[in-house]
């Protein structure tokens, strides 16, 4: 096995190269103007957050609703760099509401292939397998009828379930 300093000499030499720098920044700036252009068009669905990065690994923002809020839920769009496609993702606000809604939807048909909660998200969803870069105008527009509808139909799902709980942000009367 390489030791740190090894991995570390192949990282720089990669970044000497110029084509993985040239590459992210340029994947990074897409995924900023995407946001940009879901705000200008979609902010009377969905509230938008800034730009999260991984470790080179995924590239997202996250999104919400009232109903969502309400649940104590948001979703995410996602470059996944490692598959290089966009997923949405829909995650609870803490671990344990993570874990409750994994219980919910593990047999639902985003989950029905996975016997364990994804690493990071409650499901996981693709909305662009193999994304055309050189039409970034056309990703765009395919990206946001996509998330749109990706983004429906788990919300509609979420409607569906009797046991969804929901979360008081209040303080509790004297009655409960």
């Amino acid at each position: 096995m390489k030791n740190l300093n090894n991995y570390v000499a192949i990282y720089q030499e990669q970044l000497e190269k110029g084509d993985i720098l040239i590459a992210y920044n340029a994947l990074v700036k897409f995924v900023m103007s995407l946001r940009t252009e879901f705000i200008k068009t979609l902010s009377d669905h969905y509230s938008f957050t800034g730009i999260l990065h991984g470790y080179m690994d995924f590239t997202y923002f996250y999104y919400s609703n009232d109903f969502l809020k309400s649940k104590k839920l948001k979703l995410g769009i996602v470059l996944n760099h490692l598959e290089m496609r966009f997923e949405v993702w829909l995650l609870g606000n803490t671990i344990p509401i993570q874990k409750k809604y994994w219980e919910l939807l593990k047999n639902s048909k985003w989950n029905k292939e996975k016997t364990e909660m994804p690493k990071y998200a409650i499901l996981e969803t693709t909305i662009a397998e193999n994304p055309d870069f050189n039409n970034l105008d056309q990703l765009t527009e395919q990206l946001a009828t996509q998330m749109v509808q990706a983004s429906e139909e788990i919300v509609d799902y979420l409607k569906t379930l009797n046991q969804v709980p929901r979360y008081e942000t209040g303080k509790r009367s004297a009655n409960t």
